[in-house]
């Protein structure tokens, strides 16, 4: 990870900023397609509350923000407790369902892009991912029987949690129902939700071409999607914040042959940081403006000391 940096900064004369301007603004851009699509589907799901988009958008942003540099994805707690904040009457499982309406088109789009890598032969085999420089699966893959020791005591954590669920089973799948309801108007499903994510995987893939302009490295249709099926892989197991070091690790890997290494590697970590740290000024000027705090950690405590029994 080292070497990529300083293959970065040994680069940095050469980037192109006003491309880089441009990846930023279609990043943010996308966000709001993102927040939007995420609106629409809490109208659906709370249709006598008036919910507005800016607070949501703030409430996504921040969680974007706290994941860059967190890992496990702890800013979706953040995005949830805020969005619960902004709602009035919203439960968590309301809010949470309802991000699974949004993980249909992602999911889709993402299967597809990944077929596409695979015809490409450009991805890694099993046998070779724990090779590969700063790969965060590795250790699972280098020691499986502690690996098949913590997915047996996850699944036990999973079956005490369904019969914990099955004692408030109608009361849960009524809340799950609520989440989803947008689903059940197809026509206003693909409207309001499904338009706005497929607009936020077009501005992925041409903020992607614009950081590889930025970077000299050819922005062909081909390079794209590989870097957003590399972006996709690093996001499964989010073991470090943002998917730093695996997702140059796949770059890498797909890349090989083509593209000189220290370029690949000044485009693969310029493209990361410049991203993290967008990502978090944004997020935490959103959390300073909707919280009046950076004290998230306080803030959830608070919350959680105030809230009912049932939220």
């Amino acid at each position: 990870m080292l070497d990529a940096i300083s293959a970065f900064f040994d680069r940095l004369s050469e980037v192109d900023f006003r491309w880089l301007a441009l990846a930023v603004g279609c990043h943010l851009v996308k966000t709001m397609c993102t927040s939007r699509a995420w609106r629409n589907t809490l109208v659906a799901a709370y249709p006598e509350t008036r919910v507005r988009w800016l607070p949501i958008y703030g409430a996504y942003i921040a969680g974007v923000g706290v994941n860059a540099i967190m890992p496990f994805r702890g800013g979706d707690v953040v995005k949830l407790g805020l969005a619960h904040r902004a709602i009035k009457g919203a439960t968590y499982t309301t809010l949470a369902a309802s991000l699974l309406v949004l993980a249909i088109v992602d999911s889709v789009v993402a299967i597809t892009f990944f077929a596409y890598a695979l015809t490409q032969h450009v991805l890694p085999s099993l046998d070779r991912l724990p090779d590969l420089p700063s790969f965060d699966y590795r250790w699972p893959l280098q020691h499986p029987r502690a690996a098949v020791l913590i997915v047996v005591v996850l699944a036990i954590l999973a079956v005490v949690a369904a019969f914990w669920i099955k004692r408030r089973v109608d009361e849960f799948k009524a809340r799950v129902r609520q989440g989803v309801a947008v689903l059940r108007d197809p026509p206003r499903y693909l409207r309001t939700v499904a338009f706005w994510q497929l607009c936020d995987w077009s501005l992925r893939l041409v903020a992607i071409g614009f950081f590889l302009r930025a970077f000299d490295v050819e922005p062909s249709l081909r390079n794209i999607l590989l870097v957003q099926v590399t972006q996709s892989m690093a996001t499964l197991v989010p073991v470090s914040p943002a998917g730093i070091g695996t997702e140059q690790a796949f770059i890498v890997y797909a890349f090989r042959g083509t593209v000189s290494g220290s370029k690949l590697l000044a485009f693969s970590v310029g493209m990361k940081l410049t991203l993290v740290a967008t990502n978090v000024a944004v997020g935490f000027v959103a959390l300073a403006l909707t919280l009046r705090t950076f004290n998230v950690g306080g803030w959830i405590r608070r919350r959680r000391n105030e809230a009912p029994a049932e939220t």
